[in-house]
C-alpha cells in the first residue's frame, strides 16, 4: 500500500458518515505551530462535502477541514519542487506544496473547482424528503443544479444526468 492510500485510510474515521473522498493529493502543508512557520507532510482530500487536510505525526495526527462554501479563491502553480495548490478559506491562506503527482492535482482541481463556494450536498435521505412546506419546484431545481455540477465535474455521466433529470422533472 502506497503512502497516499495509507493516509487516506487513516483519515477515514475522521470523515462524516457517508462522506466520500473524490480526489486526494500528497504534499506538504504550510502552517503555523506555536507561532512559528512549519511544514507538515500529509494528504489533502476533496470529499463530496469539504476539503480535509490529514497528516500523521508521532503519537497522533493533524486534521483541518474547509467547507466548500467558505473557500473564496483558488491558485495553482508549478515550480522546480513540484505543483502547488493554494486557496483562501474564511480569511486564512491554505497552501499545499511539493506535489509531484500531476494527474492527482488535475483531478483534485476539477473536483474543487466544481464545488468552490457551494454548500455541501445533503445526504441522499435528506434530499429525498423535502422539508414540510418547502416549494417542491424549488427543491427539484436545486437538485438539478447540484446534479449539473456533478456532471460538469465528471462525477456523473451525461447519461446518468439525463436519466435523473427526467426523473426529477416528472415530480413537478
Amino acid at each position: 500500500m502506497g503512502k497516499i492510500e495509507k493516509l487516506i485510510e487513516q483519515a477515514q474515521p475522521h470523515l462524516q458518515e457517508g462522506e466520500l473522498v473524490q480526489a486526494a493529493v500528497l504534499g506538504s502543508y504550510e502552517t503555523k505551530i506555536l507561532g512559528s512557520d512549519s511544514v507538515r507532510s500529509g494528504v489533502m482530500l476533496a470529499t463530496d462535502q469539504r476539503i480535509v487536510f490529514y497528516a500523521k505525526k508521532l503519537g497522533g495526527y493533524d486534521l483541518e477541514s474547509f467547507a466548500y462554501g467558505n473557500i473564496s479563491s483558488f491558485e495553482q502553480s508549478k515550480s522546480l519542487m513540484g505543483h502547488q495548490i493554494s486557496f483562501f478559506a474564511s480569511g486564512n491562506r491554505v497552501n499545499l506544496k511539493w506535489i509531484s503527482d500531476l494527474p492527482a492535482v488535475e483531478k483534485f482541481t476539477q473536483i474543487y473547482r466544481s464545488r468552490i463556494g457551494s454548500k455541501a450536498p445533503q445526504p441522499a435521505a435528506q434530499q429525498a424528503a423535502a422539508p414540510a412546506g418547502a416549494n417542491p419546484s424549488g427543491v427539484v431545481f436545486d437538485q438539478l443544479r447540484q446534479l449539473g455540477q456533478l456532471r460538469d465535474a465528471g462525477i456523473v455521466t451525461p447519461e446518468e444526468f439525463e436519466a435523473k433529470k427526467t426523473e426529477l422533472l416528472a415530480r413537478l
